[in-house]
């Protein structure tokens, strides 16, 4: 009876391992372990069932062995505890196998949410997984392009060719190593309808053991930063009247033509062109009409050149011509033509007809062509012998002529401004600046300007002589005549400092960089007993940029003292924005070529509203130039613009003539 009770222990215990088995399922990890392992023990219980009942039929003839029945009675024991044993393993199991779904869960959400494309690929280069910012980048759905190899699904080619750029993905796949193409790569649909400009980062995918097993692309879309970049390139090297590249890209250009003159012995050509006589269509019908004459010249200009040349706006009414490998004669042929073209055409404005005509200098360039500013000065010269020579004429720089030209051109203008200097002949005018909305007691502020009155009694505009005066460094001598005259003026006439909040003074970069030029004010203050705070410096982004350590401590010397200071030609230079940092400046002065055609270009409106929001964000007050008619006074001042200045406020006037009370605000079509 022994062995039949330790049979039947031994049944029970293996039937309960085995529903203790099976109720963990349930509840741990492991399904088909414990499933395999109550199927095991349920079985075994079943065989030893088997045995008790033989036993019990043939009691007592055949009995088994005591012995053995107890060695299987502890073995169904060690099994149920086994049971309870392993149980935590296969609750780890089941907590590992939950965190990995939830892991996997918050990828997939995470890849379905990210602002990148992301696809992965086998280790064929056969797409995987594809994300649906994908999706919309290559214009397919995932489940099309699952199994297919990534360059059927991803067409990736070179911005400028439109080549295929090679596959990303092979390249990983084979060297191991991650690749990223970070310019000039475009994306196109499969639908051939949509393109962007991606940066594309393409890397390999490792296993456990350090075997790659497939590869992961990244594709960030930066259409959008592209275009900024291209928009602001594009205003960096272009001029925004006429559309034609500036002088700084010119410049560029003529140094690779010298370049490849002095390396490979070609020859090119440059012309400098200059309208003759355009100031009169500024003065009798203004800014507006002369800017029209300056685009429809420029077509003209653009119709008679060869389609490898290049065409520039140098300045106000300044072009330059580079010939590409054009010998003299032949380009002596196709600047020619330029000024036959040019001096055919009338320009009509307001029942004015005025005749153009336009004077040119040309310079050859070789491998004896010197410098660029060799090149540019001798166009410059022979512009000015075809000028001084009648206008309406083209001239060939010689070597004579460079001696010629600097004798009758530029020297003749140093002593002219040397004469006028010990002379007094040099006069002040000014031009009123009007607060669009004044502040308690803030009256007009008014702007100093500089003619040179010549000896037969004629009024030159500084954009005459002082590019001379810059060059041959006398503006020091004007810059201080300039502030003694004026200081003196207004101690002779207290009631102006009354009648205007304040003056401003223009100052050159030469006079920055003079350590002397600063006693020398200090000392007019004191002499003549202005208050500081009626007197604003106007400084320009070129004269910041050579003197920036000597304009910190001027500003900051008569700031200390109640002097305001402006940044004038705001926004003309990329450069303007790093100075407001470093430059306590208290107005902007908008450029005035942004303000003239904010009306008719969306770009220009769009830099205004701009500068006036930096501006206003780090506490400087604006201004903004060339203000012409009402229409675009009533915009500046939507916009929210602080100061306005040009002829829809007043014309200039001499200041010894000036009645500042008396001057009306001036709304014309024209001049």
């Amino acid at each position: 009876m022994a062995v039949i009770f330790v049979l039947t222990v031994s049944i029970l215990l293996q039937f309960i391992a085995a529903f203790i088995a099976l109720s963990l399922i349930r509840v741990s990890g492991g399904r088909l372990a414990w499933i395999a392992l109550s199927t095991a023990i349920f079985l075994m219980a079943i065989r030893r069932c088997l045995t008790l009942y033989s036993t019990w039929e043939n009691y007592p003839a055949q009995l088994p062995i005591l012995k053995t029945e107890l060695v299987a009675l502890m073995i169904s024991a060690l099994v149920l505890i086994a049971v309870y044993q392993i149980r935590p393993l296969f609750e780890a199991i089941r907590r590992s196998e939950e965190e990995l779904e939830t892991e996997k869960d918050r990828i997939h959400v995470t890849l379905q949410s990210i602002g990148d494309g992301v696809v992965s690929t086998d280790i064929h280069g056969n797409i995987q997984y594809m994300n649906p910012i994908t999706e919309t980048l290559c214009s397919v759905k995932a489940a099309q392009a699952r199994g297919k190899p990534m360059m059927e699904i991803l067409n990736l080619v070179e911005e400028s060719t439109r080549l295929p750029i090679p596959n990303p993905v092979q390249y990983c796949l084979e060297s191991g190593k991650t690749l990223r193409l970070a310019e000039q790569t475009v994306l196109l649909g499969l639908d051939k309808s949509s393109e962007y400009s991606v940066e594309v980062i393409a890397s390999p995918i490792f296993d456990q053991q350090h075997e790659i097993i497939g590869a992961v692309l990244v594709l960030h879309d930066v259409t959008e930063l592209r275009g900024m970049a291209r928009q602001l390139s594009y205003q960096a090297t272009h001029d925004p009247l006429s559309g034609l590249i500036n002088r700084r890209e010119f410049e560029r250009r003529l140094e690779y033509m010298l370049d490849s003159a002095g390396q490979l012995g070609q020859e090119h050509a440059m012309g400098y062109l200059d309208l003759d006589d355009f100031k009169i269509v500024n003065d009798t019908c203004g800014h507006i009409a002369g800017d029209e004459m300056l685009k429809n010249i420029t077509t003209i200009l653009e119709k008679n050149l060869r389609e490898t040349d290049t065409l520039a706006r140098l300045g106000g009414d300044e072009f330059g011509i580079l010939l590409d490998s054009c010998l003299l004669d032949d380009a002596h042929n196709v600047i020619e033509k330029i000024r036959v073209a040019v001096s055919d055409y009338s320009f009509a404005w307001d029942n004015n007809i005025f005749k153009s005509s336009i004077s040119i200098g040309l310079v050859p360039i070789n491998a004896d062509s010197g410098s660029l500013t060799d090149i540019m000065s001798a166009a410059d010269s022979a512009c000015y012998i075809a000028k001084e020579r009648g206008r309406n004429r083209l001239h060939v720089f010689t070597e004579d002529d460079k001696a010629v030209a600097q004798r009758h051109g530029q020297m003749q203008w140093v002593q002219h401004i040397q004469r006028a200097i010990q002379e007094d002949r040099f006069q002040l005018f000014y031009q009123l600046i009007r607060p669009l909305s004044p502040r308690q007691g803030e009256k007009d502020h008014a702007e100093i300007l500089l003619r040179l009155c010549s000896e037969t009694g004629k009024l030159i505009p500084p954009g005459v002589f002082l590019p001379a005066a810059e060059r041959y460094n006398l503006m020091l001598e004007i810059d201080q005549w300039v502030v003694s005259k004026i200081f003196t003026t207004l101690a002779e006439h207290p009631e102006w400092q009354q009648q205007v909040s304040m003056w401003s003074v223009n100052l050159s970069g030469q006079s920055l960089g003079e350590e002397k030029f600063l006693d020398y004010v200090l000392e007019q203050f004191s002499v003549t007993g202005i208050d500081f705070n009626k007197i604003c410096f106007e400084i320009t982004e070129t004269s910041v940029i050579s003197n920036i350590t000597c304009a910190r401590q001027f500003i900051s010397v008569l700031k200390e003292k109640g002097c305001r200071f402006a940044l004038d030609d705001f926004g003309s230079g990329l450069s303007s924005f790093s100075y407001l940092k470093t430059l306590a400046v208290d107005y902007l002065k908008i450029d005035g070529n942004f303000v003239r055609s904010l009306l008719t270009d969306k770009n220009d409106y769009n830099l205004v509203i701009s500068i006036n929001q930096i501006g206003h964000v780090m506490g400087i007050d604006t201004v903004a130039e060339f203000v012409e008619d009402e229409a675009t006074l009533a915009a500046l001042s939507n916009i929210g613009v602080d100061y306005v200045q040009g002829y829809a406020v007043a014309y200039p006037q001499a200041l010894e003539d000036k009645n500042i009370m008396n001057i009306p605000a001036l709304i014309t079509s024209g001049r």
